[in-house]
């Protein structure tokens, strides 16, 4: 089996109201999977660049980068034609500071956009990794 590398990049979009901190979560594969916007790296692009468009893509939102949070690893195969292919990826994930938009612009490759207050949105994210983001993302904000 082929084995390739991939290096992917998203963000964990927040904003601050009514005294707490809310971020944004997107629902794929038939709106069963709740998880944090990400995608791949394109030619030419830095990773923090990859973070703001596939923010904006998946999400419909524009955020500041605030700095990196950490990068998550693992393996998957996908079948394709010719055999299957097996791919090590990568994906850093940035704190982003929502400065505009809105969800319900996210793009088609995603069934839902919404905010959730960020406790909610570690018991709704589908993967482990992605819920050690969101507390290492709680202690970058200083919440208690």
């Amino acid at each position: 089996m082929r084995t390739e590398r991939q290096i992917s990049s998203g963000g964990v979009v927040f904003r601050r109201r009514n005294g707490q901190i809310d971020v944004v979560l997107i629902a794929v594969k038939e709106g069963r999977v709740w998880c944090l916007p990400k995608g791949l790296v394109e030619k030419g692009e830095n990773i923090a660049r990859t973070a703001h468009r596939e923010v904006k893509e998946e999400t419909g939102l524009d955020g500041k980068i605030i700095k990196l949070i950490d990068n998550i690893h693992y393996f998957y195969a996908h079948k394709e034609e010719g055999g299957t292919t097996r791919y090590f990826k990568i994906v850093y994930f940035f704190l982003m500071e929502y400065t505009g938009g809105d969800v319900k612009d996210h793009d088609l490759e995603v069934v839902d956009c919404k905010w959730f207050p960020i406790d909610d949105a570690i018991e709704m994210v589908e993967y482990k990794d992605e819920k050690g983001l969101l507390l290492k993302a709680i202690e970058m904000l200083k919440l208690p």
